[in-house]
């Protein structure tokens, strides 16, 4: 599972590479997440982890107090999460997350780069069974056996716990996210998470080449490009 992790995190940085737009994802979801739970961020264990992410990948300080201010407020836009999957070309698959405040138009956002790369939009689970939906956490160690140990004591459902080059590697169901967090948390006085988030991991990657890479790349791009998307998780090896 480790190495599907590093493939998405190669993915994330080929795929997220300008700032306004890492910028602007972070500030949507940090106020749904604000406008759900509250502004108090030792309240809201969501605000708060979403916020230490946004800090880790030098989110500046006015972008995150921009979407607190924006989310306390009466009123405000309604964002709603939204999801799309499908086909690619040579065997890809792909998994699209979005925030909107207008379905329609980001369905047809979505539909549009799946149409003009030759991809195929499915419905809800058509490739969601092929990848893992898990909660992740990455930091420094090396004794996995303790970890493994703590989140066990907890009654945490654990998938993996992997070790290599002083990080520790820990998978569990991604409904086990907030429980696995405060067990680490409480375990581990001090821990600093490299990693603490929800992702799709696919079950195996494939390869491909050609013209089918230049239409998966420009795939990629078009989503890339759209505002309300917010992830795209997908099989093939970058």
């Amino acid at each position: 599972m480790g190495r599907a992790f590093q493939n998405r995190k190669e993915s994330m940085a080929k795929t997220s590479d300008m700032k306004a737009k890492v910028y602007s994802r972070y500030g949507r979801e940090i106020y749904v997440c604000a406008k759900s739970g509250g502004t108090d961020p030792s309240a809201n264990l969501a605000l708060r982890s979403m916020i230490e992410r946004a800090k880790k990948d030098q989110v500046p300080s006015h972008v995150i107090e921009k979407a607190l201010d924006k989310a306390s407020g009466a009123g405000g836009e309604d964002f709603a999460p939204a999801r799309y999957e499908g086909y690619g070309p040579g065997g890809s698959m792909a998994i699209i997350e979005c925030l909107t405040d207008n379905p329609n138009r980001t369905f047809g956002d979505v539909r549009v780069a799946f149409t003009k790369t030759k991809c195929k939009i499915g419905t809800q689970g058509t490739v969601a069974h092929m990848f893992d939906h898990a909660a992740i956490f990455r930091f420094a160690g090396e004794d996995e056996d303790t970890v493994l140990e703590a989140l066990m004591e907890a009654d945490v459902d654990v998938t993996d716990v992997e070790s290599e080059e002083g990080m520790i590697t820990v998978f569990t169901p991604n409904t086990e996210f907030a429980k696995a967090r405060q067990a680490l948390t409480d375990a581990f006085e001090g821990i600093d998470f490299e990693v603490e988030e929800i992702q799709f991991i696919p079950h195996a990657y494939t390869t491909v080449e050609g013209d089918d890479r230049e239409l998966f790349d420009k795939f990629l791009a078009m989503l890339n490009d759209l505002d309300d998307v917010q992830n795209v998780y997908h099989n093939v090896e970058l």
